[in-house]
């Protein structure tokens, strides 16, 4: 019993320091959009607003935001649209190969974002005979984000089982049907989370985004790299940097609550 006290004092410090170390400069650069003094001097003199009003006049940060969220709304449409039909067809079918599918859909979330960028940037310029736009944008960042999406419908899947659809089956209702009526519903809360994640990865994606984005494309996490060491940017850095702190963690903070919230309903109705 002592050991075991010791060992959760022990993890408790750990755990408090890693979120220290995460977290705190994160709460830096919000608190240093606030900041007075435009070389950050530490502690604050005094807090302004006048960096986020500047930001809000800066055409440049206004159309990068616009870019990230377009890219992020149409790559989670293409993941959603294909993530779900993989998910189906894995779980519900079983054929030579099955398992090496698998395997190649969620390899580019698990692969360096470098590798990915280069792979793509190769394969659309040299195979395709793309020019690298707002399209290959797109294209690339499908690429990872129909792996949540794939990973919440498989779980949603093997949590809840072939039974219901079989019974579905049972009473006359046909593939489609059953689908519409059965397996949707079951599945719409795990999409749901899966394109909030999507949604996130995208927003603040920028290695795959910077082998894959055109001369005339500018992403947010793109504008902020290339105005993080303009001595006049940084305070308006600070603030756009701010804002994508937040964009890109609410979407992530409800698709975690819906996936609780989903796991405890998924649960009850298995009972």
């Amino acid at each position: 019993m002592v050991i075991d006290g010791r060992l959760k004092a022990v993890l408790r410090v750990l755990t408090c320091v890693v979120l220290l170390v995460v977290y705190v400069p994160l709460a830096l650069v919000i608190l240093n959009s606030f900041n007075v003094d435009r070389t950050f001097t530490w502690p604050p003199p005094g807090l302004t607003l006048h960096w986020w009003d500047v930001a809000a006049h800066s055409s440049g940060a206004r159309d990068a935001l616009l870019v990230s969220i377009e890219v992020a709304l149409l790559a989670t449409a293409v993941a959603l649209t294909l993530g779900t039909m993989a998910g189906l067809a894995l779980r519900r079918t079983r054929f030579f190969g099955r398992n090496v599918v698998s395997l190649l859909i969620v390899l580019p979330i698990a692969l360096p974002g470098i590798v990915t960028g280069i792979a793509l940037n190769n394969a659309f310029r040299t195979m395709l005979g793309l020019e690298l736009g707002f399209f290959t944008i797109v294209v690339a960042h499908a690429t990872f984000c129909i792996v949540t999406v794939f990973n919440n419908v498989q779980a949603r899947l093997q949590r809840l089982g072939p039974s219901l659809e079989q019974a579905s089956a049972d009473l006359g209702a046909g593939p489609f049907t059953t689908f519409r009526l059965v397996t949707f519903p079951m599945m719409r809360s795990a999409l749901l989370a899966g394109a909030l994640l999507s949604f996130g990865l995208s927003f603040d994606e920028i290695v795959v985004t910077t082998f894959t984005a055109g001369p005339q494309e500018q992403t947010l996490p793109i504008w902020i790299f290339q105005n993080l060491f303009r001595p006049n940017q940084a305070p308006v850095v600070n603030v756009v940097a701010a804002v994508l702190v937040l964009v890109s963690a609410v979407p992530i903070y409800l698709a975690q609550r819906l996936s609780g919230d989903v796991a405890s309903g998924a649960a009850g109705a298995a009972h």
